[in-house]
């Protein structure tokens, strides 16, 4: 006779089942007793993993950054320079959003709702995405890579620079233009970017 599902299980579960009600229906019109129903439990059972529908929606946008984290993480930790991990770092960022807008768009206007609504998904996805990019920036100047060495100065023309093309909510605004004519207006601004931090020269 085979065991009940673990809690661990479980609770992964009613995140896949949640994320595909998300594609189907909108954010919205996903219920507590939609997700239950499909999960073939009440919907009070589902309030023993998740405290409320916020907290499961929280969950299927935090297991889907997951793996571009994980991305970002590797990529900081490699042997490669600082200016190339950084541009291949910003670029998977891109690349990772635009893909969601394309692709899942009602997955995209969950993470949009997170961020707006300063859901813990999305404040912990953000503080970790400036972290690893903070991290090869330092080691570029430890290195002397980069000569822009004013770490406030650096981050912001950083951050300012690529906002447009790694921010969810200015990609939606381009949703209408040619995926790789962002990419490529976005690798020119990475080039001038990068050359003002080799530089000190802004």
């Amino acid at each position: 006779m085979k065991g009940s599902p673990s809690p661990e299980n479980n609770e992964a579960r009613l995140v896949e089942i949640a994320r595909s009600h998300v594609r189907r229906f909108g954010h919205a019109r996903t219920t507590v007793v939609g997700v239950a129903a499909e999960a073939g439990m009440t919907h009070a059972n589902v309030y023993r993993y998740f405290a409320a529908k916020t907290a499961l929606l929280d969950e299927v946008v935090a297991s889907g950054l997951r793996p571009l984290e994980a991305r970002l993480r590797e990529a900081a930790e490699g042997a490669d320079p600082a200016h190339d991990k950084l541009e291949r770092m910003l670029i998977a960022v891109h690349r990772d959003y635009r893909g969601k807008l394309d692709d899942d768009p009602e997955l995209f206007d969950l993470l949009i709702d997170a961020l707006a609504r300063n859901r813990p998904s999305a404040r912990k996805h953000r503080a970790r995405v400036q972290s690893e990019i903070q991290r090869v920036y330092e080691e570029g100047v430890a290195s002397g890579a980069f000569a822009m060495t004013d770490r406030r100065r650096a981050l912001s023309l950083i951050f300012d620079a690529a906002h447009r093309f790694i921010h969810p909510v200015a990609l939606k605004l381009d949703r209408d233009a040619p995926a790789q004519a962002v990419a490529s207006r976005f690798e020119t601004v990475l080039a001038i970017t990068l050359r003002a931090l080799r530089t000190g020269r802004a």
